[in-house]
């Protein structure tokens, strides 16, 4: 009898790529790749790539962590995964990065957008709007560790500075704002008046390639020049600042060592976030099976354009491993040192409370402390180590090692309808706020939640018998 060309690995539920119907997906190993397999009544078979390299995807699976409870729950179970997003009190991991979306307008009309924004957008919500936006994430909350004002391009909202002089009077750790940069580039007062927010204050700034021709594929416009400028105001004030890279396939993705390298040298910069397409909003010219990255793609991408990381300084986030992974790095004396692989696994796996917080567990403290200080006593000189290892930007280690000093790599990938697993959502923690007050995951908001999917959604709802519980 003829063996399958495969070896079944596991199960979980997943939904059509066509529908958004509940279905079942079959993990299976083959050829060193993951792939998941569904088979939707209506639809038909599907063939997922998942990742391109087992042996990280079987480490993520041994990179866990139990989740942190938010302190509300805001929905009830009823239909089941993904279907009762909310938070529902099914979910595993509360909010470590909560985006509040400020506007659908934007200065640009990206062929990738998510959020489908671009000039013929000109919806901004209102003060009254955005502070309910932001009450809510610090009543799930209380002390929220990172909230990002997105968009759009937030920074064109009119009422700009006042949004963020309102998350400023709640007891947000750290604000982030997500920008194209433009209106910093081109207005030096604006960029100037950013530095008041400082400390604790981030920018999330676009940046997709060091080229023409991928710069117009993915924002339809060559911003090379706005991106330098924008750089040269964040470096002149010192604001700290992460370069985003948005991943496609056989676009930019030859240029993440280059991407790196450049970032090392701007002062300003505390790290570059690489995110992977997710098939969501506006895609023009994208074909899934032609154009996906996966996690595990862009990682060997790192490791074969950088030499700054080996394979054990990029490793899987234990709040979410599926979906996040991470490498630190010190700056020291003119040189880059990578900080992970120095970290002994048990103590990220074995340390107390969240993954995410790390500021009230010793064990981690003062093993980072004792790679860094030999002249001070981690009570004198270590204040806090806070978000070590995980999606969250900021750290603090003895006296010396400032955030500055800090440079980091984060791969973020989200799932869109092809890879979605039930199984790995339920961990998601980086969430948006629904303007009803609703704190739904990234992944299932651009599926379901955005703009008008919900009509679909409540289709689907039809034909499901609600869940007693």
């Amino acid at each position: 009898m003829a063996d399958r060309p495969y070896l079944y690995y596991e199960l979980t539920n997943s939904i059509c790529t066509t529908c958004h119907r509940k279905v079942e997906g079959k993990i299976v190993l083959q050829d060193d790749r993951v792939y998941m397999h569904k088979r939707c009544p209506r639809h038909g078979f599907e063939k997922v790539l998942i990742s391109t390299d087992v042996e990280y995807y079987k480490r993520s699976r041994l990179t866990l962590k139990p989740g942190q409870l938010p302190l509300k729950f805001n929905t009830p179970i009823r239909y089941g995964c993904p279907y009762d997003c909310g938070l529902c009190p099914d979910h595993e991991q509360h909010s470590c990065l909560t985006l509040v979306e400020i506007t659908d307008a934007c200065n640009l009309s990206c062929p990738i957008c998510y959020a489908e924004s671009g000039p013929h957008r000109q919806t901004h919500r209102s003060l009254e709007q955005v502070e309910f936006m932001l009450d809510c994430v610090v009543r799930n909350e209380r002390e929220p560790d990172i909230v990002q004002i997105s968009g759009g391009e937030p920074t064109i909202h009119p009422q700009f500075f006042e949004i963020l002089d309102a998350a400023r009077r709640r007891p947000i750790k750290h604000l982030m704002v997500n920008t194209n940069g433009i209106r910093i580039a081109q207005e030096p007062e604006f960029a100037k008046r950013l530095k008041d927010y400082l400390p604790g204050f981030e920018l999330y700034l676009q940046f997709d390639s060091l080229e023409e021709a991928p710069l117009r594929e993915l924002r339809g416009a060559d911003l090379r020049r706005i991106r330098l400028q924008a750089l040269e105001q964040l470096n002149k004030h010192n604001i700290s600042t992460t370069l985003v890279v948005t991943v496609k396939k056989g676009s930019n993705d030859g240029e993440l060592g280059r991407i790196i390298d450049f970032a090392l040298q701007q002062p300003c910069v505390r790290g570059v976030t690489f995110q992977p397409i997710q098939a969501a909003g506006r895609l023009e010219n994208f074909d899934a099976a032609r154009d996906r990255l996966t996690l595990a793609e862009v990682r060997q991408n790192i490791l074969a354009q950088s030499d700054l990381f080996s394979p054990e300084d990029i490793i899987p986030v234990p709040c979410h491993p599926d979906a996040l992974a991470m490498g630190y790095a010190i700056k020291l004396g003119g040189r880059t040192v990578p900080l992970t692989s120095m970290i002994d696994p048990k103590v990220l796996l074995q340390g107390e409370g969240n993954t995410i917080v790390y500021e009230r567990d010793p064990k981690l403290r003062d093993h980072v402390f004792k790679l860094f200080s030999t002249s001070h006593s981690p009570e004198s000189a270590m204040t806090s180590l806070k978000q070590l290892l995980c999606c969250l930007p900021m750290v603090k280690v003895p006296d010396a090692m400032t955030y500055d000093k800090v440079f980091r790599v984060l791969i973020i990938q989200f799932m869109d309808a092809q890879n979605f697993d039930v199984r790995s959502v339920k961990k998601s923690c980086i969430h948006i706020v629904h303007p009803d007050g609703r704190i739904i995951p990234f992944d299932t908001f651009n599926l379901f939640y955005r703009d008008d999917k919900e009509k679909l959604l409540e289709k689907i709802k039809e034909e499901l018998e609600p869940v007693t519980v």
